[in-house]
C-alpha cells in the first residue's frame, strides 16, 4: 500500500539547486539547515510551469534537534526548533528530497514530522496524554521505514490516524529508532490498531512496544511497555 502511494506521488526534484539555477553548497555532515518552503518548491519545475498542488488532509511540520546544540542545552528540547512547514504532496516530495535521510545524520540527532501546531514534547496539550510505538533498527537500516512512516502519516492511510501525533527518528552511535507518537494513550482498540497496521505498512517482524509518555516522563529508561505487538 505505502509503496503505491510512492509510485503515484513521486515527483521529480533536482538536489540542491536553488530556483535560480544555481547550486547551493553542500551540507556538512549530519546538518540540517533552515530554508524557504517556496524555493524548494519552485526548483521541481521549469520556469513559466504551473505547478499543480495536491493538498494534504493535515498540514506537517519537520522539527530537528542537533546533538551539538542539545549539549549546550540545560533544559531538554530546549534546542529543538521547527525547519519547514509543508501542505502539499508536492511540498512534500521537494523537501523530502532535499535533506539527510536518517543513515545521514550526526550520532545523537532527533528529526520529527509532527502535525502542525503540534510540538513534539511530552508538555505539548495534544501530547501530554499519549503514549508511542517504537521500531528499532541497526545503524543506518532506518531510511526506507522512516520514508515510509512519513508517507502513512500524511497520506492518512490509518484507520485513528486522527488520533496520530507525529513521528520522530533518532539516531544514535548503535542504532536507529522510529517512533510514532498518539494522543490517547489509554484507548488500546485505536493504540493496537495503529501499531498493527504501522507494522504491516512497513513490513515489520519484531516486537512493537507501545509506552505511555506519562510513565516515560516519571520512570525514565525504566518505562515498561502497556502494549506489545
Amino acid at each position: 500500500m505505502v509503496e503505491e502511494a510512492v509510485k503515484a506521488e513521486e515527483i521529480k526534484i533536482i538536489d540542491g539547486v536553488r530556483s535560480d539555477g544555481e547550486e547551493d553548497e553542500q551540507l556538512e555532515e549530519g546538518e540540517i539547515v533552515d530554508g524557504d518552503v517556496e524555493t524548494l518548491s519552485s526548483s521541481s519545475s521549469r520556469p513559466g510551469t504551473a505547478v499543480v498542488q495536491h493538498p494534504l488532509e493535515h498540514s506537517w511540520t519537520f522539527w530537528f534537534d542537533n546533538p551539538s546544540a542539545k549539549a549546550r542545552q540545560a533544559a531538554w528540547g530546549s534546542s529543538m526548533r521547527p525547519i519547514y512547514t509543508f501542505s502539499t504532496v508536492e511540498e512534500f516530495w521537494s523537501l523530502y528530497n532535499n535533506i539527510h535521510r536518517p543513515s545521514k545524520l550526526a550520532n545523537g540527532a532527533d528529526f520529527y514530522c509532527f502535525k502542525n501546531k503540534i510540538e513534539p514534547k511530552w508538555e505539548d496539550p495534544v501530547c501530554a496524554n499519549g503514549g508511542k510505538w517504537t521500531m528499532n533498527f541497526s545503524k543506518a537500516k532506518a531510511d526506507t521505514c522512516w520514508l515510509y512512516t512519513l508517507l502513512a502519516m500524511i497520506g492518512e492511510q490509518f484507520d485513528h490516524g486522527d488520533d496520530i501525533c507525529g513521528a520522530v527518528v533518532n539516531v544514535r552511535a548503535k542504532q536507529e529508532k522510529i517512533s510514532l507518537w498518539t494522543r490517547n494513550a489509554a484507548n488500546e482498540d485505536a493504540q493496537v490498531s495503529i501499531g498493527k497496521q504501522w507494522k504491516e505498512f512497513l513490513d515489520y517482524n519484531d516486537t512493537l512496544g507501545f509506552i505511555f509518555h506519562e510513565d516515560a516522563m516519571k520512570l525514565d529508561r525504566g518505562a515498561k511497555s502497556k502494549y506489545i505487538l
